[in-house]
């Protein structure tokens, strides 16, 4: 089995996307039907699928056919490769399923912009690779207009200096946790820093070995 990669955060510029309402779930991120693959791609093109689509989602379908609802902006020519997505408070409340930060990053998502988020979903991001970041209210909705009024555009985020900035230079300062900043900027989930003591782990191994062989040669 191949050894999974996480994509590294340092500074991403992208095109910002709305979604303009409070408590989205996770089922409505990626809804239940779908959460039957452990692999952590393939997600994206059901996430948000209810919203997405006008007719019912069905696991392994070929969504390349299916009729699009033109009134969810993700399907608006305007937020076309956004990576950016801008929504309201509590986002990623209900159950507690990975998938759904696996469905915005398949998707091509990098971060999410939100006055707050449910534990778990905010946790579960930093393991694959999706930055949450915790704005005000106030400034959200700075956000969400200047989105609004202008075609195309796009955010900076950079994590080294845990600023959001605007078009016009204007720049928000974020909080994130050292450890998770660190984990981020170099790509590690939990396995990846684990493998970080590769050298540690096989000497350790082949101590054991030595000092209780007779537990090597009952496993095949």
């Amino acid at each position: 089995m191949g050894e999974r990669i996480m994509k590294s955060f340092t500074v991403v510029t992208g095109i910002a996307a709305p979604m303009d309402r409070a408590n989205v779930d996770t089922d409505m991120i990626i809804p239940k039907q779908f959460l039957k693959s452990i692999k952590r791609t393939g997600f994206g093109k059901n996430l948000f699928d209810e919203l997405r689509y006008m007719d019912e989602g069905k696991p392994d379908q070929d969504c390349t056919g299916r009729p699009l609802n033109p009134e969810f902006p993700l399907n608006f020519p305007r937020y076309k490769g956004a990576t950016i997505l801008l929504a309201r408070e509590n986002f990623g409340c209900g159950s507690s399923r990975e998938h759904a930060p696996w469905a915005l990053d398949d998707y091509g998502f990098r971060s999410v912009i939100a006055p707050s988020f449910a534990d778990i979903f905010y946790n579960n991001c930093f393991k694959n690779g999706l930055l949450p970041i915790v704005l005000s209210d106030e400034v959200v909705e700075k956000l969400f207009q200047e989105m609004y009024a202008t075609e195309g555009y796009q955010l900076t985020i950079d994590l080294h200096t845990q600023t959001v900035q605007t078009p016009s230079g204007e720049a928000f300062s974020f909080e994130v946790d050292a450890f998770r900043k660190h984990c981020l900027l170099n790509g590690l989930d939990d396995i990846g820093l684990t493998l970080e003591h590769a050298d540690l782990i096989r000497a350790y191994e082949a101590k054991r070995r030595e000092e209780a062989p007779w537990l090597f040669d009952a496993v095949k």
